[in-house]
């Protein structure tokens, strides 16, 4: 028979210690995990962030068409200025469209010839054609806005009849202060009912440049640009005109003149009412 051991309840003063002993281990625990948490955290915090993948932004390219650019001209320089627009692109979004509010007439679409503002755009380099013609097209709508159309009504004619005007003034004119008197010549020829005799609108129909003299083949060409056979204003703008040109065709100079003819300097014109004046100074000066 084995005999039970010897089983003594433990005093009071091991109860104690015990109990203190065991309160110490649990705040070593409990400041072990505190501190590993803490280290673990300040760690996350101190590290370097992870690496990031960033896209730099398209680059703004300017885009400036002078006064007095068509719409091809236009097209091949906005073609060098941006990688994103072809000419060929430019061309197809300006051909044909609705023209915008008093401009509409019969409600057929029709080229933007006349329509794209010139001026310099701020464009991103992926901004396709379309984008930069409603800037174009906004710019337009702005400048329009200015022209005061009281006089021209007046005379009979149409907002895109005043705007035909501008842009005959465009391609002739490169002093400023003969924009009005270029106005005078055609609003004059246009009351006489004869021909205008501009020179410019045949070279639009027919694509040959300033550089270039009309030969006596294109002088007789029946295209309804030419203003030398047929009287009254061409089907259209025959360039992009600013403002000033705008301005000066809704309100012309006060002057009886019936012709004008470029001055040696290139830059000038000849202004006369008398046929004979007009004769005697292109003699004078080697014209044709």
């Amino acid at each position: 028979m084995v005999e039970p051991p010897d089983v003594r309840r433990p005093t009071r003063a091991q109860v104690y210690r015990r109990r203190v002993v065991a309160l110490i281990v649990l705040v070593v625990v409990v400041a072990a995990g505190v501190f590993v948490g803490y280290a673990t955290l300040r760690d996350r915090h101190s590290a370097a962030p992870p690496p990031t993948t960033t896209v730099a932004p398209p680059k703004i390219v300017k885009v400036l068409f002078p006064e007095g650019y068509t719409r091809r001209e236009m097209a091949d320089h906005a073609d060098e200025e941006s990688p994103a627009i072809t000419a060929a692109d430019y061309l197809r979004v300006t051909e044909r469209s609705p023209l915008p509010g008093t401009f509409a007439g019969d409600g057929k679409p029709r080229s933007l010839e006349g329509f794209l503002f010139p001026a310099t755009y701020d464009i991103y380099e992926t901004d396709t054609a379309a984008t930069l013609v409603k800037k174009q097209r906004e710019a337009f709508r702005q400048n329009w806005a200015r022209v005061k159309l009281g006089y021209a009504r007046s005379k009979n004619l149409t907002p895109f009849d005043v705007l035909t005007i501008a842009s005959m003034i465009e391609k002739e004119a490169v002093v400023e202060s003969e924009r009005p008197l270029i106005a005078a010549v055609i609003y004059n020829r246009l009351h006489a009912r004869v021909p205008l005799g501009i020179d410019a609108t045949i070279r639009y129909a027919l694509g040959v440049p300033g550089t270039e003299s009309l030969t006596n083949a294109d002088l007789r060409n029946p295209t309804p640009y030419n203003t030398r056979l047929r009287p009254g204003l061409p089907p259209g703008p025959i360039s992009n005109p600013g403002l000033s040109s705008m301005q000066a065709a809704a309100h012309p100079a006060k002057v009886n003149y019936l012709y004008f003819v470029a001055k040696p300097d290139k830059r000038h014109h000849f202004f006369t009412a008398s046929f004979d004046e007009f004769e005697a100074y292109k003699a004078a000066h080697g014209y044709g």
